[in-house]
């Protein structure tokens, strides 16, 4: 009998230098490495730095093999989690944020009516930091936190 084993899903924020944004590096990562792949978000052009969020979903061990492969092909990367921020002292709990948040990693929880933030969820869209009335949802944009 074959051994099933749990699969592995992590958002990650990419940078590419405009010499590898017009390389098939990210295709690679299912041909290579068995991984799936979902572009949540994409700011690419040829000879152009190049922005991506993506969900990448595999078995654990060829999620970090296929990391590897994009950091050795000059990609930098960055979990989402770094990237996206909620300041708990300033949230109201409106509710603004999870009308826009488009993959739920903004609810409210029925039974408090507090906003919850799942990091593990978040794309980084940065919708909710347009929509925040207080700013207490703010995306960090410091190219110097890159891995």
């Amino acid at each position: 009998m074959k051994e099933v084993v749990k699969g592995f899903r992590k958002i990650v924020y990419l940078t590419f230098p405009p010499d590898v944004s017009g390389r098939p590096v990210v295709c690679n990562l299912g041909k290579l490495f068995e991984l799936s792949f979902n572009i949540l978000k994409a700011d690419i052009s040829p000879r152009h730095e190049g922005t991506m969020t993506l969900e990448i979903s595999g078995l654990e061990p060829d999620f970090h093999k296929g990391v590897s492969y994009l950091k050795e092909n000059g990609v930098r990367i960055i979990p989402v989690a770094h990237k996206i921020f909620r300041d708990e002292e300033s949230c109201i709990h409106c509710g603004l944020c999870t009308s826009m948040c488009p993959t739920s990693a903004l609810t409210v929880d029925k039974g408090t009516r507090m906003v919850t933030f799942d990091v593990d969820k978040c794309s980084a869209c940065g919708m909710c930091t347009r929509v925040c009335p207080v700013r207490a949802m703010t995306l960090d944009l410091d190219e110097n936190n890159r891995q």
